[in-house]
């Protein structure tokens, strides 16, 4: 059964992103491929595509290495979701489906009752939901893709404080999806740009650590956990 180097890229991605794997360490195929327990085939292919996206780098007499972007690459990114958030919604006003709207309006409702629970963590995933929604429903792979990566790059780069009103911010989640629901491309874009513009301010930069509990080999970095790759997808 050969697993999908997308399925292996994900898992890397999410590795990275969490912090499994540090900033600058090695990553040579065979750690990866026992890692996951799949062939080197896909690692390598899953390698190539996490470099283009700039989670990964190549260095010379080293090879695959953990990238680390600077604090000017992190403002960049934020500048850069300032911009490309709102456009998104303006293009989902404009080209949304009734199925995307049923799920940005069943992620609101969802997200104001757990707010009004004080449940932080479910309304961390459920506004990484409605942004995931939000960005398909622009109709465009090209700023979907864009989008995603963002937030990828964001939630590696950076750490989000909780609002402290979590009321206020999902009722500008259910200004946006109204917007969005009667096809007013403007007021959506505005209303994101606000929305966006305000929870730039609770994002903080993360700063490498040194790694607590790690085992060190070839210069790589790797916390202890281990796990595989889905595989579910490479059964269908």
């Amino acid at each position: 059964m050969r697993i999908p180097a997308h399925s292996v890229c994900t898992a890397i991605r999410d590795d990275i992103v969490t912090g499994v794997f540090e900033r600058g360490s090695r990553l040579t195929e065979e750690q990866l491929a026992r890692r996951y327990g799949v062939s080197r085939v896909p690692v390598r292919e899953a390698l190539r595509t996490l470099e283009s996206e700039g989670f990964v780098t190549t260095r010379r007499h080293v090879g695959a290495c953990v990238a680390e972007p600077t604090e000017q690459e992190a403002a960049d990114l934020l500048e850069m979701r300032t911009l490309l958030e709102p456009l998104g919604a303006a293009r989902a006003a404009q080209r949304r489906t009734e199925a995307h709207l049923k799920v940005l309006r069943g992620l609101v409702r969802l997200g104001q009752e757990r707010a009004r629970r004080g449940q932080g963590e479910d309304l961390r995933s459920l506004g990484a939901w409605f942004h995931e929604t939000l960005a398909q429903a622009a109709g465009s792979a090209a700023l979907t893709a864009l989008l995603t990566q963002l937030r990828h790059k964001i939630a590696w780069m950076y750490a989000v404080e909780q609002p402290a009103r979590p009321m206020e911010a999902w009722a500008e989640y259910g200004a946006i999806v109204d917007a969005v629901a009667r096809g007013d491309a403007e007021r959506a874009r505005a209303l994101t740009a606000l929305h966006v513009e305000r929870t730039v301010t609770a994002h903080r930069l993360r700063r490498p650590e040194r790694p607590g509990r790690s085992e060190r080999s070839g210069g790589r970095v790797v916390r202890t956990s281990q796990h595989r790759v889905n595989t579910a997808s490479a059964r269908n």
